[in-house]
């Protein structure tokens, strides 16, 4: 991931990308019907449920021209309903990385791998 910078009066700004996905992982976790991230192997198709020590993984950030996008993979909690769920995630996210980073959250796209049976 590279670090884009945005030129003010005052000097240079630079994001992390890393910083922007843990922004989104935050989101992620507290939207009600998410259980976690998933990361696809490219080898095999496996989906895996991502435990908190990696809360990056499963999500992709890119930052141009002042504009993010953001793919989120995600597991789902069986019985919710999937468009309201990544609905609400899409919307929750977008207003929180405007709100923590000042630039225009183009695009978030979920991506849902899995359902899960809560205990």
């Amino acid at each position: 991931m590279s670090n884009p910078s945005i030129e003010t009066h005052l000097g240079r700004i630079d994001i992390d990308e890393n910083v922007v996905a843990r922004s989104a992982a935050a989101v992620a976790d507290e939207c009600f019907g998410v259980v976690g991230m998933a990361a696809v192997g490219m080898k095999d198709g496996i989906v895996k449920l991502l435990g908190g020590r990696d809360s990056t993984r499963g999500i992709k950030v890119t930052i141009k021209d002042s504009r993010i996008s953001v793919d989120l993979h995600i597991i789902v909690s069986y019985g919710v309903s999937i468009m309201t769920v990544a609905s609400n995630l899409q919307e929750s996210v977008k207003y929180r990385l405007e709100q923590f980073t000042g630039l225009t959250a183009e695009t978030v796209n979920v991506y849902v791998e899995g359902v899960r049976v809560i205990d």
